[in-house]
């Protein structure tokens, strides 16, 4: 049985010795739990203002045209955007009969959302959303020239007296789907398409629109409207959450 005892007293001595240092370093190991083996992410939440680069390129390059549009918007869940533009036009059109300036200034209020699952530190939007939108403007017949069937015998009729039609005013609602990609901290480079439909709109007492500010071209058959934009636009982070 001596045998036998020294063996049990050797075993002991064993775990002792060589068993403790193994459990204290287990003990050291840091328990893992969905906590910390995820990665959170913290959005930023805030005002975002820019403007439309297109209009401020074809105010310089197109004769016919004079504008510009500011936009905005503000983050108020993980997906969810209110936003707006207000702008000021001035449009020239020149038709077989008639040219015609239409001027004022339009608002658009609505909200977008963001269809795009960023990975982690990125900021970037694929979106959709609505706008509604009014504009108030005039219309001035700078020229237009009376079509006569008869022209062999009888002159058309030619006047440059521009005629002014002030006070009228639109409204439309809009679906806008575009892009806002973060190509600097907090500095978006976006596009978008519009697509439009016309509710009402006044029209001049001699003629009917040819352009409204906002809504852009108007169709005579028809009340749907189309547009795009390119803006640029900063980020104004006023505090963030985790996603």
């Amino acid at each position: 049985m001596r045998p036998i005892s020294i063996y049990i007293i050797k075993t002991l001595v064993f775990c002792v010795l060589f068993g403790a240092p193994t459990f204290a370093q287990n003990d050291s190991i840091p328990k893992t739990n969905k906590e910390t083996d995820t990665l959170k992410t913290q959005l930023k939440y805030g005002l975002r203002v820019g403007a439309d680069l297109g209009r401020i390129v074809a105010s310089f390059i197109d004769d016919d045209f004079t504008g510009f549009e500011i936009m905005g918007d503000y983050r108020i869940t993980r997906k969810w955007f209110i936003a707006g533009e207000f702008g000021v036009q001035e449009q020239t059109s020149v038709e077989d009969f008639l040219n015609v300036t239409a001027k004022g200034t339009y608002f658009k209020a609505g909200a977008d959302y963001n269809a795009y699952d960023n990975w982690y530190g990125m900021d970037n939007m694929i979106y959709g959303g609505f706008r509604i939108a009014g504009s108030t403007f005039s219309q001035t017949l700078n020229s237009y020239t009376v079509y006569n069937q008869d022209q062999y015998w009888t002159p058309q009729f030619t006047s440059d007296s521009p005629i002014e039609s002030s006070g009228l005013n639109a409204l439309w609602v809009e679906f806008i789907a575009g892009i806002k990609a973060e190509v600097l901290n907090n500095l978006f480079l976006g596009a978008n398409l519009q697509f439009k439909y016309m509710v009402s709109q006044s029209h001049p007492d001699q003629f009917d629109n040819l352009y409204i500010p906002g809504f852009n071209k108007v169709y005579e058959s028809s009340n749907f409207g189309f547009g795009f934009g390119y803006n640029i636009s900063y980020l104004i982070p006023l505090y963030k959450k985790d996603k």
